[in-house]
């Protein structure tokens, strides 16, 4: 037995050397992505100690000095700050619309196309779902002012025929935030199935013949084969989502506000612009982002845990 130990040790060594020679070009491949992530994720990573220090375009981030309290003046400041306040309510609860609405809707989007018998006409709305994806929120926003505006917007116009007075979409508050979620939802849902297509493409067809042969309908076979087997997946997206629920891009934000809805469309991003880049307070953003990303975790963190102790897989 230990003739054979001995002798079987070189072999591991040298199965792993062989395992190298043969896919070294794979391993090559993959330092490239690694490099990019080290060298534009990582690296600037450093640059976070902005927001601990008195920002000075002449230092370096290391020889700048500390702030006051701590290094913890620019998040005092920042949430005694009217604007930060506001701009947190408004991204909280935009985001929250967005998963409330948003998230079902490329789920219900998938069923109803899976039960499409017909593959051109399942095609041709496929097209067409994916088609808004591809478009900038500046030209979807210019497409809404076309279409909602109150005297020579094409809906009002309608309206207006009927007898009904114009409808204020883009610069009453409460209007503007359906409006936003409505285009968003509308934007997303098509490119959004894809994934959910994917995983029903994955369920194993015999389950439908079976439950065929029970007698089970179309809505039975969706609500208790179908819907199950993409659980996993739509536990994972959820996750993810609700770990951007303090995040906020800024193209569709600041494409769709305009001065009559600012209280309820500017948000953290559009906060950041307005401070930092227009107002070079540098080291208050920081602050801002950075707190951002720790509260995004914290949520990513916290829905992972809960989904593994529900028994689901979440996303490690």
């Amino acid at each position: 037995m230990s003739k054979k130990t001995t002798s079987a040790l070189p072999k591991q060594k040298g199965s792993f050397g062989t395992y190298m020679k043969r896919y070294w070009q794979l391993y090559a491949l993959l330092a490239l992505p690694l490099i990019y992530l080290f060298v534009f994720k990582y690296v600037p990573m450093v640059y976070v100690l902005i927001a601990f220090k008195k920002y000075n375009i002449t230092k370096g981030v290391f020889d700048m000095e500390w702030a006051k309290e701590n290094g913890m003046q620019y998040f005092i400041q920042a949430f005694k700050d009217k604007d930060f306040i506001r701009a947190l309510r408004n991204t909280i609860s935009l985001n929250f619309l967005d998963l409330l609405f948003g998230f079902p809707a490329p789920i219900i989007f998938a069923l109803i196309l899976n039960e499409i018998p017909f593959k051109h006409y399942k095609k041709f709305v496929q097209t067409v779902a994916y088609m808004p994806h591809f478009l900038s929120w500046v030209i979807i926003y210019g497409i809404a002012v076309q279409l909602f505006t109150p005297s020579t917007g094409l809906l009002n116009m309608v309206l207006n025929n009927m007898g009904i007075d114009s409808i204020h979409f883009l610069d009453n508050p409460n209007l503007w935030v359906v409006t936003y979620v409505g285009l968003g939802v509308w934007q997303s849902f098509g490119w959004g199935s894809i994934i959910y297509l994917a995983a029903i493409a994955g369920i194993n067809s015999e389950l439908y013949e079976a439950a065929s042969i029970d007698g089970a309908g179309r809505f039975k076979k969706m609500w208790h084969i179908t819907l199950p087997g993409i659980k996993p997946t739509i536990v994972v997206l959820l996750i993810m989502n609700l770990g951007n629920i303090i995040g906020s891009g800024f193209e569709r934000p600041y494409a769709m506000r305009n001065n009559l809805v600012t209280k309820v469309s500017d948000v953290i991003s559009i906060y950041v612009y307005q401070k930092g880049i227009k107002g070079g307070q540098f080291s208050l953003t920081t602050a801002v982002g950075l707190f951002q990303s720790v509260v995004g975790l914290i949520f990513l963190l916290a829905a992972n845990f809960i989904s593994r102790r529900l028994g689901e897989r979440g996303i490690w």
